[in-house]
């Protein structure tokens, strides 16, 4: 297929190139210049169109989604405890055809809104992954799934350092069978020996790190370590949250991870904060950004950024460029997972939003990496696009 006439944000840097075209073949951008001649690929008139990346959204956790908005009043760990909160006892007694009914919705709301890559942490152990592969059947959305085992131990057994008994550390090597990685809840449900035990795993490790200041506590008033200090011995690919990091955490993780995903709408619908993500920067830490649990949060990207910027920017009292944010959602995120995905660039997979230029939301298009940020949603796409394919509007 070639895109002809179009304009898009390329490469790693997103650079506006107002007229060019596109060659796709096998699943790729195979080809981006103005002077792509005629083949017998298909041709598509693109004019007034805008190719952007497709979306990344890096933390999910789509299993609560028949729980939308339960529990609002509530403290985090009565909502969300990974042992006791809410969210467990619902997903515990619901019926596991509702639970795939509503997780399939939230998919397909992803996809209309511009996400074609999640990465979900997948509760309830070996049930929660095949329940998953369910509820994604025939819908044509990258699924990057982390598992988790139902082993959580106590205040004592950390204080002990007990390690995995051998029969929950069985689980884990038939979870990985069927799933990309581990989502581990946090460091205070484990114990070092655990967390090293977890980090000789062969594939994806992430893990929940400093969201509450009460989880931060916890790990000091415990271990007498620092949560990101804990977190480090799992040897994650990456961190979720770090609402309540120090400078003295983002220095010292961010050389040995390869980002940090920050979900600012979830920490503050909880009342936990706003991740300092202007200080990840400085810290030189890649960051990318999820929506987290649908139970607390819509899973909509554009909202995630528009947020994100103007709250930063309003806190730090300085103005950032509406790029960096972008690049949160979309390159950034891409280098995190180590794929080949959330940059328009030759070799890459051809995951792509298609934005009407002349929506009635960014008309005029003047400043496309802010307009994407803060004005852009689910009405300014024409059409989504995964591995050359399109799979949502048309053209």
């Amino acid at each position: 297929m070639i895109l002809k006439n179009i304009s898009i944000l390329y490469g790693n840097n997103l650079k506006f190139i107002e007229k060019t075209n596109v060659l796709i073949t096998n699943n790729t951008f195979q080809k981006i210049s103005s002077e792509i001649k005629p083949t017998k690929h298909k041709v598509v008139n693109c004019d007034g169109l805008l190719l952007i990346p497709g979306l990344i959204n890096s933390h999910t956790h789509i299993g609560d989604s028949i729980a939308k908005d339960i529990a609002l009043d509530k403290d985090p760990d009565s909502k969300i405890n990974p042992i006791f909160g809410i969210k467990q006892k619902i997903l515990k007694e619901t019926e596991p055809s509702k639970l795939i009914h509503y997780m399939r919705k939230t998919v397909k709301s992803m996809l209309k809104k511009g996400i074609t890559t999640f990465v979900d942490f997948r509760e309830s152990g070996l049930d929660g992954v095949l329940l998953m592969q369910k509820a994604l059947s025939n819908i044509p959305i990258r699924s990057i799934v982390l598992g988790r085992i139902e082993y959580y131990q106590s205040k004592e057994q950390i204080k002990k350092n007990t390690p995995i008994p051998q029969s929950y550390q069985n689980q884990i090597d038939i979870l990985l069978k069927n799933c990309d990685g581990i989502g581990i809840s946090g460091s205070n449900e484990n114990s070092d020996f655990s967390l090293k035990q977890f980090s000789k795993t062969k594939k994806i490790r992430a893990i929940h790190c400093a969201e509450t200041k009460q989880s931060y506590l916890k790990s000091k008033q415990t271990t007498r370590k620092t949560e990101p200090m804990r977190s480090i011995l799992l040897k994650p690919d990456f961190l979720v949250h770090m609402t309540y990091a120090t400078k003295s955490d983002l220095k010292f993780v961010s050389k040995k991870i390869k980002g940090i995903v920050v979900c600012p709408r979830a920490n503050a619908s909880l009342a936990e904060g706003i991740p300092n993500v202007d200080q990840m920067l400085k810290a030189k830490c890649n960051v990318a950004i999820g929506t987290d649990n649908v139970m607390i949060n819509s899973p909509d990207m554009f909202r995630e950024m528009d947020f994100l910027w103007k709250v930063t920017m309003g806190i730090q009292k300085k103005r950032i460029d509406p790029k960096k944010i972008l690049k949160m959602a979309t390159v950034n995120a891409g280098k995190l997972l180590d794929k080949k995905i959330g940059c328009i660039k030759e070799g890459y997979l051809a995951d792509g939003v298609f934005i009407k230029k002349d929506n009635l939301d960014l008309d005029p298009l003047q400043n496309p990496h802010a307009s994407i940020v803060h004005r852009a949603n689910e009405n300014s796409i024409k059409a989504v696009m995964i591995e050359g394919e399109i799979i949502h509007g048309k053209l």
